[in-house]
């Protein structure tokens, strides 16, 4: 008998998806079964494929966002019950194990990394934000020194969680590449935190920064961005204590203006979504790298999420640009996000 689960599995490092049975997983303590109505593309599920990072034996399924409704819960669980429609950050990154990647029907997701996803708002939209969300708050709100990688430490900048009615916290972050998911998420949560940010984005994509919560928008072309950001916070934000730069794009042409801006601010936090700078990082800049699961999430996905998703202080960006529909389609999504993409997310429908 056919399994009622089906997965998108990658027999290879870097060879195409092939979509077949897969086992019917089961919640246990602490836990839910999703079935997924929609997942999405993430730069991360590209590194996996591509180059088998946190891929520990194969066949494997991964991906890390999901969208649905709950088929199963497991001990312990009292804040789902069978059938509600919910957002979910898978934890196969740590794991490895097919049962909790996010390419396939079925997926197990841990209840302290899902909320409830309001009725008004569609699973395409919704499951953009799990992972964009753990991210953002691991680069923000982490407090303990830790390692992502060998040798390769997580920052800390220890700001406060995101708040339905946030004080002003008088702090200060940039996020550099703001349009990107990771920056749109980042900036939102931020500014629920009551932190100032700005933004460094392309011109073209300034008003969506700016939709996200972002104070200040910098072009990244502009050859003399680095010095008008900095005078900027030095006159219009001196009250606000600068705290660092989350780097969403955090690549060798980024690293160059990091550091500059921070050295002309006297130091600070650098929190990149890849590994940072080998050299040329001052004795007073903190520099690491974001590590997308984390427990420091949990208050926010349990207490946050779905009421600001309700009210409106969280958006579902980037929108979604849907590929297709089935898991068929998760091979083609993948490439496409490969490619690159501007002020979305891909998305893939189930």
């Amino acid at each position: 008998m056919a399994s009622l689960n089906k997965a998108a599995w990658l027999h290879k490092v870097n060879t195409p998806l092939e979509v077949g049975d897969a086992p019917m997983p089961t919640a246990g303590p602490g836990e839910l079964v999703i079935k997924n109505a929609a997942v999405a593309m993430n730069q991360v599920d590209n590194h996996m494929h591509d180059v088998g990072v946190f891929i520990q034996s194969y066949p494997a399924v991964f991906g890390c966002d999901v969208a649905g409704t709950v088929h199963e819960v497991g001990p312990e669980v009292t804040r789902f019950k069978v059938g509600d429609r919910v957002i979910g950050h898978t934890i196969n990154l740590i794991t490895s194990q097919p049962k909790d990647g996010a390419f396939q029907l079925y997926t197990v997701i841990s209840a302290s990394k899902a909320a409830i996803l309001p009725p008004n708002i569609p699973f395409t939209e919704g499951v953009v934000l799990p992972t964009l969300i753990e991210t953002a708050v691991c680069a923000l709100s982490v407090t303990e020194a830790g390692f992502a990688l060998p040798g390769v430490p997580i920052p800390t900048l220890g700001l406060p969680y995101p708040s339905l009615n946030p004080a002003p916290a008088n702090k200060l972050v940039i996020v550099y590449g703001g349009s990107s998911g990771v920056g749109a998420t980042t900036t939102q949560l931020a500014v629920a935190a009551g932190v100032t940010v700005i933004a460094i984005t392309s011109a073209k994509n300034a008003n969506f920064s700016k939709s996200c919560g972002a104070a200040d928008v910098f072009d990244y072309k502009d050859a003399e961005f680095v010095d008008k950001l900095v005078d900027v916070i030095k006159t219009k934000y001196s009250k606000s204590e600068f705290v660092g730069i989350v780097d969403a794009i955090a690549t060798d042409k980024t690293f160059p203006n990091d550091l500059a801006i921070l050295e002309k601010l006297g130091g600070g936090h650098l929190a990149c979504t890849h590994p940072p700078p080998a050299e040329g990082v001052p004795a007073n800049v903190q520099a690491g790298m974001i590590f997308c699961v984390n427990d420091v999430v949990k208050p926010v996905f349990e207490g946050f999420v779905t009421e600001a998703l309700e009210s409106g202080k969280l958006k579902c960006l980037p929108s979604p640009t849907v590929v297709g529909k089935g898991l068929e389609k998760v091979q083609e999504a993948l490439e496409k996000c490969n490619a690159g993409v501007s002020a979305t997310k891909l998305v893939v429908e189930l």
